[in-house]
């Protein structure tokens, strides 16, 4: 089954981080403005490098801090995927580099997948994939889980836990980060 609530995770890990940075969590707000447009908030909760050598970790910390940060290729791409970044930036907070990003979109199922049909908003997921939390219904059946949200809802949420952290493996980035 397909993962779509990993496609931006995958997108900014691989993509768009060199497949060395993750966060810890990430979570999503998506007000709608119709049934199927709107603007989507994305926090990327303690960013770290699982890069091997001083030279990946290079590469990483200029692929965050120069592409994803401040580059209008990162813009240009996430628009070809009907992703029309509004806003992004990094922060730090408890010694920890967060990120966010704002874009609005014209079709509701180029966010993670949503889909929008007989009158609900559904995100399907596989069974190891860990909810946090949400404004939505949780079913569960024995092959996925999906969050259920009625037309009614003006704002969807939700927050998945994306990565633990080994201290040996991964690489603090909030000290890298220098906010001009």
């Amino acid at each position: 089954m397909k993962k779509p609530i990993y496609f931006f995770i995958l997108v900014l890990t691989s993509t768009l981080f060199h497949g060395c940075l993750v966060s810890e969590r990430i979570n999503y707000t998506i007000d709608l403005k119709t049934a199927t447009t709107g603007k989507v908030t994305v926090n990327f909760l303690n960013i770290k490098s699982n890069a091997i050598g001083k030279r990946e970790f290079e590469q990483d910390k200029k692929h965050l801090f120069k592409f994803t940060l401040k580059s209008k290729s990162f813009i240009t791409q996430l628009k070809a995927e009907g992703k029309f970044v509004k806003y992004r930036s990094l922060s730090v907070k408890n010694n920890q580099l967060n990120g966010k990003v704002i874009y609005d979109f014209k079709d509701v199922k180029k966010v993670e997948g949503i889909r929008f049909e007989d009158g609900f908003y559904y995100l399907t997921m596989a069974l190891d994939d860990s909810l946090i939390s949400t404004n939505g219904k949780l079913i569960i059946s024995k092959d996925y889980k999906r969050i259920l949200w009625d037309k009614n809802y003006k704002q969807l949420k939700f927050e998945m836990y994306s990565n633990g952290f080994d201290d040996n493996v991964y690489k603090e980035l909030a000290q890298y980060y220098k906010k001009k």
